[in-house]
C-alpha cells in the first residue's frame, strides 16, 4: 500500500502504485465567477457537484476550455514543484480567447491553484511515476438556447492523485494511422485546448482500441499526408540522429512538453527540427531503417515511446518494439527535473511549497 491522504478518517485510502489516472480526487476545488463584466472573488471550498440549468450554454455549444499539469513532491517534503505552469496558464488564455471566453489574470491565476494545491498537499503521491494532477477548467453557464457567446461563467479546479496515463506506463504502444477521419482542418479551433477537439477524435479512438491500439495518429485534414499529433500528444520521429516534430501551424495543440522536448532533445546532442513530415516519408524511413524510433509527448504521459504504426492495414514495427535511446533520456531528464532530482538549469521548475 502506497501512502495515502493523512488526516483523513472516513475516506477511502488508495494504493499508489495502481492509481491509474484521473479516477481519484482530492477533497477541495476552487471555484471563481464571471458576472456582470468582471470575474468575481474566488472561493475554495469541498468537492461538490456542480449544479447548472439545462440550458446553459455549454451542454450545447461547447463553449469550454481547460488546461492540465502535474504537482510533484519535491526531495525536500515541504517542496512542491510545478513544471513550467506559466506555460500553462498563458496557453488556457489563448484558448479562452479563442473561444471567445474572457481571460483569467496570470498572477490571480497562479496564486489561487498554488493556495488548493499546498491546502489538499497529504494528496500528492510519493512513488515513482505518481504525481497530483492539476485540471483548471471554465465553461459557459448562462440558461440560453440559441448560439451566442456566454456572458456568465464558471472557472473551476480540481486535483487528482494519478500513476501512469497509459496502462503501459513507460512501456512502448501501438499506434493506429487514420485516413479516415479528421480531428481539426487549419482556421477551426485545433490550437485550443477544448473539449470539442477530443470529442471529435472519440470515434476513431474507439476503433483503434478495439483493435489494440493505444491512440490514433492524426493526418491533416487537406493532404490526408502531412501527420500531425496523436489525439493525447504531440509526436516526435527519430530519423537517424535527426529528430522531427511537425510545426505549429494551427490544427495541433501547442504542447508545453514539446517545447520542453526540443529544448532538451537539441542539448542532448541531437538535430531537432520542426517540419512537415508526411506519412509516406515515416513508412519509407521504417523500411529502410532509417527510423530510429517514435514517441509522444505530453503533460499526462510526459514521454510515450511507441512500438509500431499501423497504416492502411499494414504494421511497422519501430526500434524492434522497444524503448528508443532518445525517448528514454527524454523521459529520464524530464521527470528528474520536475521532482527535483536533478537540477534544473532552464528554471523551469517552480517550487510552491511552504
Amino acid at each position: 500500500m502506497g501512502r495515502v491522504p493523512r488526516n483523513r478518517p472516513g475516506l477511502e485510502t488508495y494504493d499508489e502504485d495502481s492509481l491509474g489516472f484521473g479516477r481519484i480526487f482530492t477533497e477541495h476545488m476552487l471555484t471563481m465567477r464571471y458576472r456582470d463584466g468582471a470575474w468575481q472573488k474566488a472561493e475554495i471550498k469541498p468537492l461538490e457537484n456542480i449544479v447548472l440549468h439545462p440550458a446553459a450554454l455549454i451542454f450545447h455549444y461547447s463553449q469550454q476550455v481547460f488546461e492540465g499539469l502535474k504537482a510533484f513532491v519535491g526531495q525536500n517534503p515541504d517542496d512542491i514543484l510545478l513544471f513550467r505552469p506559466d506555460k500553462n496558464i498563458a496557453r488556457f488564455n489563448r484558448s479562452c480567447q479563442r473561444m471567445c471566453i474572457p481571460t483569467i489574470d496570470p498572477e490571480l491565476f497562479m496564486e489561487q491553484m498554488s493556495a488548493l494545491v499546498r491546502l489538499d498537499r497529504d494528496w500528492i503521491p510519493q512513488s515513482p511515476g505518481t504525481s497530483l494532477y492539476i485540471r483548471p477548467t471554465v465553461i459557459a453557464t448562462d440558461p440560453f438556447v440559441g448560439v451566442k457567446t456566454g456572458s456568465e461563467y464558471l472557472f473551476y479546479i480540481i486535483l487528482s492523485p494519478v500513476g501512469a496515463y497509459y496502462p503501459e506506463g513507460f512501456a512502448p504502444v501501438k499506434i493506429m494511422v487514420t485516413d479516415k477521419y479528421v480531428r481539426a482542418c487549419r482556421g477551426g479551433v485545433g490550437e485550443a485546448k477544448t473539449g470539442c477537439n477530443y470529442a471529435a477524435s472519440l470515434l476513431a479512438a474507439e476503433e483503434a482500441h478495439a483493435e489494440g491500439f493505444t491512440q490514433v495518429l492524426w493526418l491533416n485534414a487537406v493532404d490526408k499526408a502531412s501527420i500531425e499529433e496523436v489525439g493525447t500528444s504531440n509526436i516526435f520521429f527519430r530519423i537517424n540522429d535527426r529528430i522531427i516534430t511537425p510545426p505549429l501551424s494551427g490544427t495541433i495543440l501547442p504542447g508545453v512538453t514539446r517545447e520542453s522536448v526540443l529544448q532538451l532533445a537539441c542539448d542532448l546532442g541531437y538535430e531537432c527540427r520542426e517540419e512537415n513530415i508526411t506519412i509516406d516519408q515515416v513508412i519509407q524511413a521504417a523500411q529502410d531503417g532509417s527510423l530510429k524510433e517514435v514517441f509522444g509527448s505530453g503533460t499526462a504521459a510526459v514521454i510515450s515511446p511507441v512500438s509500431s504504426l499501423r497504416y492502411r492495414g499494414k504494421d511497422y514495427t519501430i526500434a524492434d518494439g522497444k524503448t528508443g535511446e532518445a525517448a528514454h533520456k527524454l523521459f529520464e531528464r524530464l521527470t528528474a527535473m520536475q521532482t527535483g532530482r536533478e537540477p534544473d538549469p532552464y528554471g523551469w521548475v517552480v517550487n510552491i511549497g511552504k
